[in-house]
């Protein structure tokens, strides 16, 4: 059985000027970290031109198709009709990117029949969490 899930999207980048730019990104789900998703840009997206990638709770994403969700440096919200807003806040400054609502709802369900939601704990490692954060300690 797949562990890992990746969907490729196209982002519209909301920039200072009157326009949007599409860049692509990449959706990851990974079953050993069930509570998160990740969401890596390549370097030409990027102002560092390195790769970048955020991650937040599979949870935020859900909540934030329907209803504006996130305090912290990754918010989510519904734009319009058949899209969603994620906001990505860092020191260097804020990135807004509007992603189709029916893509993000596929990758959501593509997650969701690896890992339902509710049964997360069931593909937690806690020993071997465990086992690193007592070597950490040492």
């Amino acid at each position: 059985m797949t562990l890992v899930i990746e969907q490729a999207v196209q982002a519209r980048l909301v920039a200072s000027a009157p326009r949007l730019e599409t860049v692509p990104a990449t959706l990851r789900y990974d079953r050993a970290d069930p509570f998160a998703v990740r969401m890596a840009f390549p370097p030409p997206a990027t102002l560092e031109g390195t790769e970048v990638t955020w991650e937040f709770s599979r949870e935020l994403l859900a909540k934030g198709m329907t209803e504006p969700v996130g305090i912290g440096d990754v918010r989510v919200r519904p734009f319009g009709y058949g899209r969603t807003v994620l906001e990505f806040h860092a020191p260097e400054g804020t990135a807004m990117v509007h992603l189709r609502t029916a893509e993000l709802r596929r990758f959501l369900e593509r997650s969701e029949d690896l890992v339902p939601v509710g049964r997360e704990h069931l593909h937690l490692d806690l020993d071997h969490d465990l086992t690193e954060l007592l070597r950490d300690a040492c």
